[in-house]
């Protein structure tokens, strides 16, 4: 494969991202092993293009000569106790021919870049234990905070 180019990119509101989007959708689902999770329910164009719409929803690609090499989700958090904003990412991927030639650091970096724009202040990931690959990456580029994460699930009748 060489030394490719990779293009770094934030997706938009059009027919070309949404297509990219649902493949980011299919990688996610291979990258985490949860088919049922990223595939089971698809989400109509619609939306899925007001998502691509929204200033705080930020979906970014990494492409090498037109295939998808990986990409991420992040959120972008107003914050109330001073005017600033932090980004979150939520799903980070690498398909697994790309894997080990920096490209989810470099995604991680363009997000920065994408989160300066913005006017946010840090961006951050939560990574499970386990996922001792995440850990070591998140690792050698920010600071780690051990927090205790809890879902609190929705009654549904």
């Amino acid at each position: 494969m060489g030394n490719q180019e990779i293009e770094f990119t934030r997706l938009v509101d059009d027919a070309q991202s949404l297509a990219l989007f649902r493949e980011l959708n299919a990688l996610f689902a291979d990258a985490f092993e949860e088919q049922e999770t990223y595939l089971g329910n698809p989400p109509t164009d619609g939306y899925l293009l007001s998502l691509l719409a929204k200033e705080h929803v930020l979906v970014c690609t990494a492409m090498s000569c037109g295939e998808l090499a990986g990409g991420l989700v992040a959120y972008v958090l107003d914050k109330f106790e001073q005017q600033r904003k932090e980004v979150y990412i939520y799903d980070l991927a690498v398909a697994s021919k790309y894997r080990r030639k920096k490209i989810a650091t470099q995604l991680i970096r363009f997000v920065q870049g994408q989160a300066e724009k913005l006017g946010a202040w840090v961006v951050f990931v939560q990574a499970d234990p386990v996922d001792t690959a995440a850990v070591k990456l998140y690792s050698s580029i920010g600071k780690r905070e051990d927090v205790l994460h809890f879902d609190f699930t929705l009654d549904k009748e």
